[in-house]
């Protein structure tokens, strides 16, 4: 299995049948963490609870997303978010899979590699996103 990091390719057409909403008030999106035997890439098209991470700290499902916030710079639209936390924590994950909690089908927006095994016990487990501007934010449109 593998978890490779890449902007869902589903995702990329339901951009263009209007099907998520980044607006304040609109979608809820969620980030879902994953352990090293999930199979995760441009072609996931949706959550699946197979192979997420369990542990303290950590419910199925993952988080809520925050302060969702696109925006534009020069010819590029980019979306940035409130860092996701998991606090009293024991868990190990690989990636995670940013999804639209909103649709029926729970369609997947983006999958996240973390480059191997994260652990935490019994402590604070925080994705930071990279700086939201038009060349590192973690969903970019150019």
């Amino acid at each position: 299995m593998a978890i490779t990091q890449a902007i869902c390719t589903s995702f990329k057409k339901e951009l263009m049948e209007g099907m998520h909403d980044f607006k304040v008030g609109g979608d809820t999106f969620k980030i879902a963490l994953y352990t090293s035997s999930a199979s995760l890439d441009a072609t996931t098209t949706a959550y699946s609870a197979t192979n997420e991470t369990s542990g303290t700290g950590y419910t199925a499902g993952g988080l809520a997303l925050t302060n969702i916030a696109p925006t534009t710079s020069g010819t590029t639209a980019y979306i940035d978010f409130d860092d996701a936390v998991w606090t009293s924590a024991s868990f190990t994950c690989a990636g995670a899979l940013i999804y639209n909690d909103t649709e029926a089908g729970n369609n997947a927006v983006c999958v996240l590699s973390f480059g191997g095994d994260q652990t935490v016990t019994s402590g604070t487990f925080t994705i930071e996103w990279p700086t939201a501007d038009s060349s590192n934010a973690i969903i970019r449109i150019a």
